[in-house]
């Protein structure tokens, strides 16, 4: 029977860059940046799966670039597999859309940004994430981590590095545990460091990868929603990708501005017409509809946040939100 005390558990995890998914977002960006250095206007939609000797990329590609697709699989991965490329041009019929100013797909879009960390993110979400940044600056390896909090203090602590042995390791999670200043702990904190066991056979070697797999990583975390797909190899005219960076910009405005605790915005947009279906922005829990001062169709964002440039591979390293880009200022 409930004693009425109340709890609350959050929980978030981080990837390393060498995981075998990040490693496909990482190609399938790299791309598209090599693309956007020589033509603003590429078209790219690149998807790249990795696994056991071999990385494939596929997608859709309508450019005036003259790229080495193999060779940049082959740089971002070190140079340690074979690369298979099947790349053609876009689809005409979602050219045609495309070339009107409208929306490059169909989909929701969700921005958020709360008062919990200085990153404007939630907490457990910054907690792994810096975690595994820790671990990752020693160790350049496969690696995930995982923070829980209770009641807003850290309880309990999950650290998984290839190449690196247990009793370093959890000396690397106490260090850090001592350093950071973001969250109170509990008296004791649980900690898990390679609770399987040491490993070394990590990244391609040990598990296949594919682009776009990480998505509460490279959003908000399980606590919020995810909207649309994913980011990475993708140029800002398709929303899922440029719309969702807009939501984080605009969230962000809204709870500097307001001074609020917690900013969802949702944006939704059909295929080839340029204005959203709906956008929504909710304030501490107030509905309203979006300020007309955003210009909201792809032309308009991908203006405002000039997303023709080549910034992306570092995107597809942490998450694409709270690592200090335009669209989190």
């Amino acid at each position: 029977m409930s004693n009425g005390t109340h709890i609350e558990y959050r929980t978030a995890e981080s990837v390393s860059p060498h995981h075998p998914d990040k490693l496909c977002d990482q190609i399938s960006d790299a791309i598209l940046d090599a693309c956007l250095e020589q033509d603003p206007n590429s078209r790219v939609a690149i998807e790249s799966m990795g696994g056991h000797g071999i990385v494939t990329i596929t997608g859709e590609l309508t450019t005036t670039a003259n790229i080495n697709i193999r060779e940049i699989a082959q740089r971002v991965t070190d140079y340690k597999y074979g690369v298979q490329v099947n790349v053609v041009h876009q689809s005409p019929e979602i050219a045609a859309g495309v070339d009107t100013g409208g929306a490059g797909d169909q989909g929701i879009m969700i921005g958020y940004a709360c008062d919990e960390t200085p990153e404007l993110l939630p907490m457990e979400v910054v907690l792994s994430r810096r975690l595994n940044q820790y671990i990752y600056k020693q160790y350049r390896f496969d690696g995930k981590t995982q923070v829980t909090l209770k009641n807003g203090q850290i309880e309990t602590v999950v650290a998984s590095f290839q190449n690196v042995e247990h009793d370093d390791l959890e000396n690397n999670v106490r260090a850090w545990l001592g350093e950071q200043q973001y969250a109170p702990m509990m008296d004791e904190v649980k900690i898990f460091v390679n609770p399987a066991g040491d490993w070394v056979q990590g990244g391609f070697e040990a598990d296949t990868g594919l682009t776009g797999r990480k998505l509460a990583v490279d959003n908000y975390g399980p606590r919020i929603a995810v909207g649309g797909g994913a980011f990475s190899g993708k140029d800002a005219s398709k929303v899922d990708r440029s719309a969702a960076y807009m939501a984080r910009r605009v969230a962000v405005d809204y709870l500097r501005e307001r001074k609020a605790k917690e900013v969802f915005v949702r944006l939704a947009y059909a295929i080839g017409v340029a204005e959203p279906l709906e956008k929504t922005v909710i304030i501490d829990g107030a509905h309203e509809e979006i300020s007309d001062k955003y210009d909201l169709t792809p032309r308009g964002i991908i203006a405002t946040l000039d997303l023709k440039r080549p910034i992306y591979e570092p995107t597809a390293r942490y998450g694409h939100f709270g690592e200090g880009f335009d669209w989190d200022k």
